[in-house]
C-alpha cells in the first residue's frame, strides 16, 4: 500500500500524462477518461496532447481484417476507378486511439485539374513549370486581342463573289472628298475661314428672297413676254459689258417686283431697264447712266420715269437688293467640280437659259445652280456626272437634280430653232467654248424630243 502512487484526482474529460503506463499495466482505466460508447481499448483525447503515441503495439482486430480484404476485391474487380486505386496504407485499427487513426489515415490525393487545350496549345495540366505557364499567359493576351476569328471562304461566298463581279457590283474605293480650298488659303479675297458659313448662310435665307408664282396675278403679261424681256437684257447686259452678278440680280429684282405688283404690258421694259439700273449701281464700280437707258428704250421712256420706276421697285421690295441668286451659288459649285473651261461655260450656259424661262422659277437659286452643273457634266460627259465632292457643297443628290436637269436640258435641245437666240448666239462665240452648238445630252431627255432634236 506505501508503494502505491497517489495521484490527484483530475477533472473530467482530461487524462493523466504521466502515469497512463502503470494504469494501463494494471488493467484499471478511468471510466471518466473513457469517450461513450467508445470502443474498450479507445482512450479520449488528452487535452493539448495530440500525436502521443500509445507504448502498447498496433494490432488488427478481426473487423479491421474484413474490411480490408473488401477494399482488395473492390479495388481487383474495378481497377478503372482512381479513387480506389489511389488508396495507400493500411485500414485505420478499430482499437487505435484517436490520435492514432488520424495519423494513419491516408491523405486525400490532390486531383488534378485538367484545361482543355485550345487548338494552338499543347499544354493540358494546370500544374506545368512557370515557362509554359508564361507561354500560357502570351497566347491568352493574343487571344484576347484578336477576337475575330479567320475568315473562312466557303463555297457559298465564292459563288457570291463571282456573282457579284460578274454583275459589276464589287466593291470599289471609297471617292475621295476633295478639298476645293486648299489653293486658295493664302487669297485672303477668298475667305477661307468663312466660307463655309456663309454658304450656310445663304441656303438657309434663299428662300426668304425667292419670287412665288406670279403669272397667274398679272392679267396683262405671260411666261413668252418675260422670255422676251429678259433676253433683250442679256444683250444689253452685253452691250454695256456688265458683270455676271449684275445680270443675274437685274432678273431676280424683275420677278420678285412682279410679284408683288400688278404691272401693265406697256411698262413691262420700263421695269426691267429700272431694275438693271438698280442692279448696276449695286454691283459695278462704273455703272450706265440714265440717259443711256433711255436710248435703248428709243425714246419710249423718259429720264424721270426710269427714276421713278426705280422709288417704286425699291419701295416695293423694302431696298432688299442683298439676295443670293443662282449665280452666288453656281460659282461655288462650278469650283466643287474641279471643271476646265469647256464645263465652266457649258454651267454658265445652262443656268442662263434657265434664268430666261419662266418654269425654273419652282425650283430654289441653289438647286438650279447644281442642277446646271449637273446637266453640264451629262452633256460634255464628264464620268462620273456627280461625285462625293459635290454631294457635301451642293447639299443635293443626283437624284433630287434630275428633274431640274431635264428642264435645262429641253431648253438646250430647243434654242437652235427658236427665236429667242441671243444666249445662243452669246455663247456660240469661241471666246465662250462655242459650247451652244454642242449636241444636248440626250438620255436626259424624253424620248419624243430626242428623236425630234436628232
Amino acid at each position: 500500500m506505501a508503494s502505491r502512487i497517489v495521484q490527484q484526482q483530475q477533472a473530467r474529460g482530461e487524462a493523466v500524462v504521466g502515469g497512463g503506463k502503470q494504469q494501463k499495466k494494471n488493467g484499471v482505466a478511468d471510466g471518466r477518461n473513457r469517450k461513450a460508447l467508445g470502443d474498450i481499448g479507445n482512450l479520449a483525447n488528452v487535452r493539448g496532447v495530440v500525436d502521443a503515441k500509445p507504448n502498447r503495439p498496433i494490432t488488427r482486430s478481426f473487423g479491421a481484417q474484413l474490411l480490408a480484404n473488401a477494399q482488395a476485391a473492390a479495388a481487383a474487380d474495378n481497377s478503372k476507378r482512381q479513387a480506389c486505386a489511389n488508396v495507400a496504407g493500411p485500414p485505420a485499427v478499430a482499437n487505435e486511439g484517436v490520435a492514432v487513426a488520424k495519423r494513419a489515415a491516408p491523405k486525400p490525393v490532390s486531383k488534378k485539374v485538367i484545361v482543355k487545350p485550345k487548338p494552338s496549345e499543347k499544354v493540358t495540366d494546370i500544374d506545368a513549370s512557370p515557362d509554359k505557364k508564361e507561354v500560357l499567359k502570351d497566347k491568352k493576351k493574343e487571344g484576347d486581342a484578336n477576337p475575330k476569328k479567320k475568315s473562312q471562304h466557303t463555297l457559298t461566298s465564292v459563288l457570291t463573289a463571282r456573282s457579284k463581279a460578274a454583275c459589276g457590283i464589287t466593291n470599289k474605293p471609297k471617292e475621295q472628298i476633295i478639298d476645293i480650298d486648299a489653293s486658295d488659303v493664302d487669297n485672303e479675297l477668298a475667305a477661307v475661314e468663312y466660307i463655309d458659313d456663309i454658304y450656310k448662310f445663304y441656303k438657309l435665307v434663299e428662300n426668304e428672297s425667292r419670287p412665288h408664282d406670279y403669272i397667274g396675278s398679272q392679267p396683262e403679261i405671260n411666261e413668252r413676254m418675260r422670255a422676251i424681256l429678259v433676253d433683250w437684257l442679256i444683250d444689253v447686259h452685253t452691250k454695256f459689258e456688265l458683270s455676271l452678278e449684275t445680270l443675274y440680280l437685274t432678273i431676280n429684282i424683275i420677278d420678285r417686283f412682279l410679284a408683288v405688283k400688278t404691272v401693265p404690258r406697256r411698262e413691262l421694259q420700263l421695269v426691267g431697264i429700272s431694275a438693271m439700273l438698280m442692279a448696276s449701281k449695286y454691283e459695278e464700280i462704273w455703272p450706265p447712266e440714265v440717259n443711256d437707258f433711255v436710248c435703248l428704250s428709243d425714246r419710249a421712256y423718259t429720264h424721270e420715269h426710269i427714276l421713278t420706276m426705280e422709288k417704286t421697285i425699291l419701295n416695293k421690295l423694302e431696298w432688299t437688293l442683298t439676295v443670293p441668286t443662282p449665280l452666288v451659288f453656281l460659282v461655288r459649285f462650278i469650283k466643287a467640280s474641279v471643271p476646265d473651261q469647256e464645263l465652266d461655260n457649258m454651267a454658265h450656259f445652262l443656268s442662263e437659259l434657265g434664268m430666261m424661262n419662266y418654269a425654273t422659277l419652282m425650283y430654289c437659286p441653289s438647286m438650279v445652280a447644281a442642277s446646271a452643273v449637273l446637266a453640264a457634266r451629262c452633256t460634255l460627259n464628264k464620268a462620273p456626272f456627280w461625285n462625293e465632292t459635290l454631294k457635301p457643297h451642293t447639299g443635293y443628290s443626283q437624284e433630287q437634280l434630275m428633274d431640274c436637269a431635264r428642264l435645262l436640258v429641253g431648253f438646250h435641245s430647243t434654242l437652235e430653232n427658236g427665236k429667242l437666240r441671243v444666249v445662243y448666239r452669246k455663247y456660240s462665240d469661241p471666246q465662250k467654248g462655242a459650247v451652244a452648238v454642242l449636241p444636248p445630252a440626250k438620255f436626259l431627255l424624253p424620248e419624243g424630243s430626242a428623236s425630234q432634236h436628232s
